[in-house]
Order: C-alpha cells, then structure tokens, then sequence
C-alpha cells in the first residue's frame, strides 16, 4: 500500500505560515519580549531610587519641546491624548477592535487583543504605582499619578504590535508604527511624560504584545487561513 502524506497548510495570501507558527513558542518571542521587560524594569528601578530627578536626556527634550510649543501642534497632540487614553483609548477603542475581530469570525484574533491590552494596562499600573515618578511640571493635560511608563505609549505599542501580527502586511506595520511614535512624541509635547516614560511605554507594551501571542501562534495562524466573512453576510448556497 502507498502511504499517503498530508502535506501542512501553506502560508495563506497575508503570510501566515502555520508549521513556522507552530515553533514559534519556543523560540525568539519570548526572550525577546522578556529581554525588553527586562529594560523596563530596570529603568523603572533607576527611577524609583530618584523619582524628581529627571535625566539629562529628559530635561534637554523637554525644553526643546517647551521652546517649540505653537498652536499647530496643539491641536494634534490633544488629538493623540484624547484618543489614546481616557474612556476612549483605554475602553472604546480596544472594544471597537475586539468587536470588530469577532464580526469577522476571527474570536483567537479577538481573545489574543484582549489578553494582551489587558496585561499591558496592568502591568502599566503596577509600574506607575511602584516607581512612583513624579510627571514634568510643563504639563499641559490633566493626569493621574505617576509618570512612569506612559500608558498612552504602552497601548498603543501593544496595539499596533497586535495588529501587526494579525494582519502582517507593510502598510499595517508602517501605519501602526507612526501611530506609537507619534503618540509618544505627542505625550512629550502635552508635557504629561519624560522622553524616558514614552520609550519604557513603548518597549513594555511591545514585549507583553509578543509574549502573550507565543502560546497562541499556532491557533492564531491556523485561524488566518480561514475565510473571514463578516457575520452577517449572506452563505452561498
């Protein structure tokens, strides 16, 4: 008798691979994602010991940021704060995206977003309750307490770095990057974070973005070859 071998799922038209996904959680993800919280620990622990002393790094920037504030600028940066954090950053849009992702039958998709936002606004917290740092005075927006890691920047890095892997193509990556970068800068600009809270956001809600996609990469790839029909569109008969 002639064996018969099944072959494994290619990669589909947006370039999941399911046998790569299927190594994956033993490989890079989680030593990376570990290194970068790593990082951020450490920068939080050097804070902590010096909570009102900002770095040179930060004080320079900040003036630079002082110096150039014009009304132009004002009016994008409130844009970033308004819909990166509050009610809206923090609860409509991630719901948004999690509705979204289940409209289109994609529910690992969904759980992998909300698992991940999740951790990262608690790990975020437990940071900002820990270090203790104290926010510029050149602050131009009202904030809660402690300023390291921004959660702006934190949020928005876990949600590109999720959608990124979702849906792995250029313009979702060039679009989701600008997003964080200019979400960091615009914290600065408003005054609400040091340049150093804005990197330790970015880096922290990458690497919980990473990490908690490694168990789920195999299921979130073998969920991509699938058809995604909106749920309320019509079957073919």
């Amino acid at each position: 008798m002639t064996a018969h071998h099944t072959e494994p799922p290619k990669p589909d038209a947006e370039g999941h691979d399911v046998a790569k996904a299927a190594r994956v959680t033993r490989r890079w993800p989680v030593v990376a994602g570990s290194v970068a919280v790593v990082l951020v620990v450490g920068l939080g622990i050097i804070i902590a010991l010096r909570p009102r002393v900002p770095f040179e790094l930060d004080t320079e920037w900040m003036g630079e940021i002082v110096e150039h504030r014009s009304p132009l600028w004002l009016g994008p940066a409130l844009f970033f704060n308004y819909a990166g954090g509050g009610i809206v950053g923090s609860v409509v849009v991630p719901v948004v995206v999690f509705l979204l992702l289940l409209a289109f039958r994609r529910p690992w998709g969904a759980a992998y977003f909300a698992i991940a936002s999740a951790v990262s606004v608690i790990c975020v917290q437990l940071l900002k309750h820990t270090v203790g740092r104290a926010r510029p005075t050149e602050i131009l927006v009202h904030a809660d307490t402690g300023s390291f890691p921004s959660g702006h920047t934190a949020n928005a890095a876990t949600m590109v770095v999720v959608l990124g892997i979702l849906f792995p193509r250029v313009w979702v990556w060039c679009l989701g990057v600008a997003w964080a970068v200019l979400m960091a800068i615009s914290r600065t600009y408003l005054g609400a974070h040091w340049i150093t809270d804005t990197v330790g956001g970015l880096l922290l809600g990458a690497a919980v973005a990473v990490i908690v996609w490694t168990p789920l990469a195999h299921r979130l790839a073998l969920e991509a070859t699938q058809p995604h029909p909106f749920f309320l569109a019509r079957r073919r008969q």
